[in-house]
This record gives structure tokens, sequence and C-alpha cells, in this order.
């Protein structure tokens, strides 16, 4: 951990300060956990992020959306085809602010649902114990009671990636995004088939194929005549040669 720690700290220049429960807080309790470290001179507002989802992350134009509107808080939201499956916000087109929120609507209320990326002041902790308590059923209702809750709606792709599969298919979605964008970062050769994604540091050797939707992460190794589909190899991972090849929704894990 320390190492992977260090080595974002240098890629990304910031410090990164880790906040350990030793029981679980649900979505809002850890933030009241880690206050004195969320709070510095300057007052600024700041992002907390479900590390489940996958999307642009446009955190750029929510800066902008949250400085324009002047509320307490702002979520992301993103337009879903079957909202009754969801917890609906409803919220007023014009201004994006936060009206309701409605648990597997019945009759159609509307189809954005909560992305999972928010944009806080430093006042909302004080809204929060040290508790078990949820960002999302209770700290957003009330802000919303208060006309203090604002939603920006989340455009490109989205999707929940709790379970291996659904990372997978995230994956395909964020490689897509980056060939639309004809990102360099894509690789390319004749052993490349669809959209791949090698890290740098990782160590490729000759006679393999990939693709689709594959990545390959830093200081990986994947030896001679290895055929890889549909899926992730992690930090520090080998890949050999193995009778039956990594392929439909595998995950490769660091050993």
């Amino acid at each position: 951990m320390a190492r992977f720690l260090k080595d974002y700290e240098s890629k990304l220049g910031m410090k990164i300060t880790c906040s350990q429960e030793t029981e679980p807080l649900g979505t809002a309790g850890p933030l009241a956990l880690a206050k004195d470290k969320l709070i510095d001179e300057s007052s600024s507002p700041f992002f907390v992020l479900n590390s489940d989802v996958i999307c642009e992350f446009p955190l750029e134009k929510m800066i902008k959306f949250h400085k324009a509107h002047g509320g307490e808080a702002s979520i992301m939201v993103t337009k879903v085809n079957e909202p009754s499956k969801y917890g609906v916000v409803v919220m007023e087109e014009t201004t994006g602010k936060v009206e309701r929120f409605v648990e597997k609507p019945k009759t159609f209320v509307g189809n954005k649902i909560n992305a999972g990326i928010y944009l806080l002041n430093p006042s909302i902790l004080d809204r929060i114990e040290l508790r078990p308590t949820s960002i999302e059923r209770e700290v957003f209702r009330k802000i919303a009671a208060d006309r203090k809750l604002y939603a920006m709606v989340l455009t490109g792709f989205w999707m929940y990636i709790g379970q291996p599969k659904d990372y997978i298919t995230g994956l395909g979605l964020y490689l897509d995004a980056l060939r639309n964008k004809g990102s360099s970062k894509l690789s390319s050769g004749s052993h490349i088939r669809g959209n791949v994604l090698i890290d740098e540091s990782a160590v490729i050797e000759g006679g393999c194929v990939f693709g689709p939707d594959v990545a390959i992460g830093p200081e990986c190794v994947v030896e001679e005549g290895v055929t890889l589909s549909r899926c992730t190899v992690m930090r520090w991972a080998r890949i050999n040669d193995m009778p039956a090849n990594l392929t439909a929704s595998s995950v490769g894990t660091a050993q």
C-alpha cells in the first residue's frame, strides 16, 4: 500500500492521506471521521467520489457549476432508460435545484439518478454525525429540503462497476470513449484487435495478441504467445501462455 500511494503521489503531484474506518460508517460517516483532514484554511469545497462507478469525471465543469449556483452541495446525475429500478432525483431543469428524491417510482417522475460524484462545501460536515450514516438517504434529503442541493447532468458514458463482469463492461465503455476522442493512449500494431490500453512500464513478449477491450497495468509481464480478450491485467501480474488464454470476463490480479 505504501508503494502504491507513493507512486500516485508522484504521478499526481499531491499528498495522499488515508482515513481508515474501524467499523462500517456508511456513505456519510467516513466524512465525519476524516473531518480534520477535509478542512483547510481556504474552506474550499471538496469532492466525494464513489469508487465503484466509471465515467469521464468532468470535475472542472462541476466546479464551475457549483460556484455558479452558490448552494451547499452539488451532485452529478446520469440519465437511465429504466428509472423504476433506481432512486430518482427530481430537479428543476433550468437551475438544477434538487426538489426531492423518489425511490423506485412506480409512475414516471424523471429519468435521472445519482451518479456517485459530489462536490460539497465544508459546512456539510456539520450535518454529519460520527455514526453509520447514509449521505444519500439522510444528508442529501435534508440539504434538498433546505433548497441548497443542486444536480448537474453528466454527459457521456456512466456505469456501476462493483462486480467483475460490470468492471469489464465499464472498461469497454472507457476504451470506446478514448477511441472516440482519438486518444494516443490506445495501443496500435498488428497484434492489436480493437481497443487496447497498455501501460508503458509493462513488458510484452513476442507473439502476443490483445483485444478487444484489454487493459494491461503497470509493471506487468505478459509472456510470449499469450492471447488476451476482454480482461484487465492488474499491476505486477505475470501472464504466461496457459492452455486456455484469458478471455471473456476474466480479471488478472497481482500475485
